[in-house]
């Protein structure tokens, strides 16, 4: 079982000039600077409540808090749990992840994983780094991700998605009955006070969302969305900012008072967020074509649909 580490210290001035990972290395000498720099992309290290890159330079006197996982990957034990895959070659492996299924193990969450139902269906992705895994869903949101069988694939994929060449749509459903279209460009980080949330904040990560409306309902609109950025709940944190919280989100989402609505009484009942990662495409790692594969809506959000028309 994974331990959950919880670190706070101040970073000394005469630190001042260092990246910020090798500050922490020397700030907390226990672990390396590989797992510390792991920690930082996770946004698990917050800097005066801010999260930074590992190689940006401190000043010395930030405050540093750490939240984080301790999960040797090595430890990971195969478990037959039934996987979808959509597409496999020698390269690649692309899933389509039903709502409920965690994808790597994480604090409460050790086993029943995506990443466990991996090295089941292939023991050999034990050599890869995150199982092969170079993007994540949240637990309850549903649809493909791809993960990669070898370490140059690896590699290909993780450059692929920082230079925004891997295109990922997502379907979701919001509370209000949005007018149009259009681009949130609003940078995202830990929130200042609950770290188990990310929200909208100045000094956060670059974060871009198209959204287009398919379908309006009463009280509720279906909309296609698109990443530019990958940040942690980057489509519930955007669209709850402007107002149009996804339903059943149960971090960012909507309550639901006492209403009349009929619309409204069925969304409040729904059990999850209605997010679906329903199409990905990106540069085949060794063939170098343009791949794309799309998933259709798993049951319990078509049923919603039905529910609400």
């Amino acid at each position: 079982m994974a331990d959950i580490i919880q670190l706070s210290g101040v970073i000394p001035t005469s630190y001042k000039g260092l990246r910020l990972d090798n500050a922490l290395v020397k700030l907390f000498p226990d672990y390396s600077r590989a797992r510390l720099q792991k920690w930082i992309r996770a946004g698990e290290v917050s800097i005066d409540g801010k999260t930074l890159r590992p190689k940006d330079i401190v000043s010395g006197g930030e405050k540093i808090h750490l939240c984080a996982a301790m999960i040797d990957e090595n430890e990971l034990e195969p478990e037959a749990i039934a996987l979808e895959v959509t597409f496999e070659d020698d390269q690649i492996l692309v899933v389509n992840k039903p709502p409920g299924m965690v994808v790597h193990p994480g604090a409460g969450n050790y086993s029943g994983t995506l990443a466990n139902a991996l090295l089941h269906h292939d023991a050999e992705l034990q050599a890869i780094p995150r199982v092969g895994i170079v993007h994540r869903l949240d637990k309850d949101t549903s649809g493909l991700l791809v993960v990669a069988k070898n370490l140059e694939s690896h590699a290909n994929l993780v450059e692929q998605l920082q230079q925004r060449a891997v295109s990922r749509k997502y379907i979701c459903l919001v509370y209000g009955e949005v007018i149009a279209g259009g681009t949130i460009d609003a940078a995202i980080g830990r929130h200042p006070v609950d770290r188990k949330r990310m929200a909208v904040i100045s000094g956060g990560k670059i974060a871009v969302t198209h959204y287009r409306v398919q379908k309006r309902f009463n009280s509720c609109t279906l909309l296609d969305v698109e990443l530019e950025t990958g940040r942690t709940h980057q489509i519930r944190v955007h669209m709850a900012h402007i107002n149009y919280p996804i339903v059943g989100d149960p971090v960012y989402g909507k309550k639901i008072k006492s209403t009349n609505n009929k619309n409204l009484i069925v969304l409040s009942k729904f059990p999850r967020q209605a997010l679906h990662a329903a199409s990905l495409s990106f540069i085949h790692p060794k063939s170098k074509t343009k791949c794309q594969w799309s998933a259709p809506l798993p049951d319990d959000f078509q049923l919603l649909l039905e529910s609400i028309k």
